[in-house]
């Protein structure tokens, strides 16, 4: 069956782990007639996680992509993990989703995932419902919940149902919206519709009071009608609400049991009836700065926003139209590479199972397979047609490990694995550094890279071990020196001579000449590995000819690529070489390439040699009531505060850390946190180390320098 645009609604659920947003999932799949039978969690049969390593693990890691038909209506359903080390399932859903149905727990209230998961919610301006699931609990406590969400995201957070009898003999829910008692039977389900009791007309009355002034807030004609008539009809309550929740004036809150299946059909058929189709969101944005209407009249656009390898399948590609219509068998372009993909089957998906479509209409959701040069975050259109979807912006790393490297047969499907996993999940980083000889792995938290490791040692068959990473220093100096030195080498026939006199000095951008020198010529040269070099060249008289220049410089890179106190990449660094002498016969590029690296190791030494170490800008959140622990481990770690201030209910600290102090910092939080934090990282500068560990690093390097001798 194909839907058209106005008929589709992409919902993405989010939550704290362990709210029940994979429960609640289910249950609405089995209401819409989806499935026959519900799933669950503990016995590994829910249609969502589905995956070999979430059966093992209880809770979500991948997104799941289902859909409800309801009422002839198509809802595009997102299931995403709860932990933040998976954010990016989170990310690339809200991306292609119309509304956010934020899962809370009824007995543990507003949580910190849930909290992590709202900053990406406004980042992509994306409406939003709130759940509050398990009112079944013993503990539930509903009014606290609602408490909680409001005072964390505000008064837009508006009850549209209470649970009149919440814990383990739940089976009432108040709706306020429709002035309605549902009883639902022991076994969940349909639930039967009564008046509501005359003890809760008053609260009921407040609450669809409230629910009416805030759909005729957003409408002219609807505020007047309202005031002329102290109310609104259900078309136009209906029509003030859909303008209300696209716009995100309000966040309506349902409540339900979903182990029990009571409440969640109430949910769909809102989301049916009121939250906005593809078409009533605004335009996504195009990389050239103009925008795209997701209109099945326009030409065929569509965007990959997740890819998984599937065993036996192979890669799945799930996309979403943005606008025209894809048929089986069209054949779009790659924006990205100019590569043209036959797409020869198209799938709606339930989790794994996967239904045949002839075709699918902007702002649906769908998979294909064997696509062979497309890739998450890639846009492909029509051919003739030239558009590219701003991307999805994945969050920087928070976390890295150096892979420590098995023999080579096993590095090689190592690597290959690492690629295929960083293929589906592009906050997985690999860096093959040459210059620390370690391939690096950066993520999002501990968990996220140890799943990592569980996927590619069950998946691949590969033992793979993480270390400490070794840290990128830096080598410069502090002023300037002078040195000569003189290479001669004479072994029968023809022999090796160059003198070289060699100036070096701190460099940077605008400084003056040399003094006492005459600059003939001047390089300012880009290092591949961050800071530059000045090589000037200040002969008069021809003491060296000029065409050894290049030997000379080479031989000073060559240096300042493994510099002399730890074998780090050098920096900052002018160059001048003033004077020399060479041989008519037994001068070569070789001689003065010699000659110009113990020139400048000799240099360094009397040069005020400085070691430089990455300092990183920190941003961390953190509850009041742990600050003063996070504080304390911060002064552990060398940190500086750069400033403290309040967010919202957060309190943000913003400090510069030495990256070499920040080593396991994502698991280190957690614990001292209680999961109630999270940071952020971003190189900031490089810093001169302190004496002690400058000191302490050059005597490790020496020592290892000679044990390999």
């Amino acid at each position: 069956m194909t839907y058209d645009t106005s008929n589709i609604r992409n919902v993405v659920m989010l939550g704290h782990p362990g709210s029940g947003k994979t429960t609640l999932a289910e249950t609405m799949l089995f209401e819409s007639g989806g499935i026959s039978r519900r799933g669950t969690v503990q016995e590994q049969n829910t249609v969502s996680d589905y995956t070999d390593i979430e059966h093992e693990r209880g809770n979500s890691i991948f997104s799941t992509l289902m859909h409800d038909d309801w009422r002839g209506n198509k809802i595009n359903v997102l299931d995403t993990p709860g932990s933040d080390d998976f954010v990016g399932e989170v990310v690339a859903s809200l991306k292609v989703s119309s509304t956010a149905l934020m899962v809370l727990n009824a007995k543990s209230g507003v949580e910190v995932g849930t909290e992590l998961l709202w900053e990406y919610v406004e980042n992509f301006d994306t409406p939003c419902l709130f759940i509050v699931n398990q009112i079944d609990h013993e503990k539930a406590d509903f009014d606290t919940t609602v408490e909680q969400a409001r005072a964390r995201f505000g008064s837009k957070v508006l009850p549209f149902q209470y649970p009149l009898n919440p814990g383990t003999g739940f089976n009432t829910i108040i709706d306020a919206l429709r002035m309605v008692m549902y009883v639902f039977p022991a076994n969940g389900g349909k639930p039967e519709k009564k008046p509501i009791p005359d003890a809760e007309k008053g609260r009921a009355d407040e609450m669809h009071r409230t629910i009416v002034e805030a759909a005729a807030e957003n409408d002219e004609t609807l505020m007047e009608r309202y005031f002329e008539e102290g109310n609104l009809s259900e078309s136009d309550l209906t029509a003030g609400l859909r303008i209300a929740i696209a716009n995100r004036g309000i966040y309506p809150l349902f409540c339900c049991s979903a182990t029990k299946n009571m409440g969640s059909g109430r949910i769909m058929g809102f989301i049916n009836d009121v939250c906005p189709s593809p078409a009533e969101r605004a335009s996504v944005k195009l990389e050239d700065g103009t925008e795209l209407k997701c209109d099945g009249k326009g030409d065929t656009t569509i965007f990959i926003f997740k890819t998984h390898n599937e065993p036996r399948v192979g890669v799945i590609s799930y996309f979403k139209v943005f606008s025209g219509v894809l048929h089986a068998g069209d054949e779009l372009i790659n924006a990205d590479n100019r590569t043209v993909e036959r797409f020869g089957q198209l799938f709606l998906a339930n989790g794994k199972n996967r239904e045949a479509a002839s075709e699918l209409k902007a702002g649906d959701l769908g998979c294909t397979v064997k696509l062979k040069n497309s890739h998450t975050n890639q846009t492909l259109n029509k051919k003739g047609i030239d558009r590219k979807i701003d991307p999805i912006q994945f969050p920087n790393s928070r976390i890295d490990v150096a892979v420590n490297p098995p023999n080579k047969n096993d590095m090689e499907k190592l690597m290959k694995a690492l690629h295929a996993i960083s293929e589906e999940d592009p906050t997985l980083k690999i860096i093959q550094s040459a210059t620390l000889k370690q391939t690096i792995l950066e993520g999002q938290g501990q968990l996220h890279l140890d799943l990592v490791k569980h996927r590619i040692e069950q998946e691949y068959g590969v033992t793979m071990e993480f270390i400490k990473p070794k840290i990128p220093y830096r080598e410069t100096i502090t002023k300037e020196s002078n040195e000569v030195y003189r290479h001669k080498k004479q072994t029968g026939g023809a022999g090796q001579f160059a003198e070289v006199h060699m100036r070096i000095e701190p460099f940077h951008d605008g400084m003056a000449d040399p003094h006492g020198l005459t600059t003939r010529s001047k390089d300012v040269e880009e290092l591949p590995w961050g800071g530059k070099l000045a090589f000037y060249w200040c002969i008069v008289g021809g003491s060296i000819d000029s065409r050894f220049s290049g030997a000379i410089k080479k031989g000073v890179l060559q240096k300042m690529e493994e510099g002399p106190l730890t074998g780090s990449n050098c920096q900052d660094i002018r160059v001048s070489i003033y004077d020399g002498k060479m041989h008519p016969v037994d001068s070569n590029d070789m001689a003065f390439m010699t000659a110009s690296i113990q020139a400048f190791r000799a240099n360094f030494e009397k040069a005020g040699p400085q070691l430089m170490e990455p300092i990183y800008d920190v941003e961390i959140l953190c509850d009041g009531e742990v600050m003063g622990d996070v504080m304390g481990d911060l002064q552990t770690r060398r940190a500086i505060i750069m400033g403290m201030d309040a967010d919202d209910h957060y309190q943000k600290i913003l400090a510069r850390i030495p990256l070499a102090e920040m080593y396991q910092y994502s698991s280190t939080l957690r614990s001292i946190s209680q999961g109630k934090a999270k940071f952020s990282r971003k190189f900031a500068e490089y810093a001169p180390a302190p004496p002690d560990i400058q000191q302490k690093l050059i005597a490790e390097h020496k020592a290892t320098m000679k044990d390999e001798d």
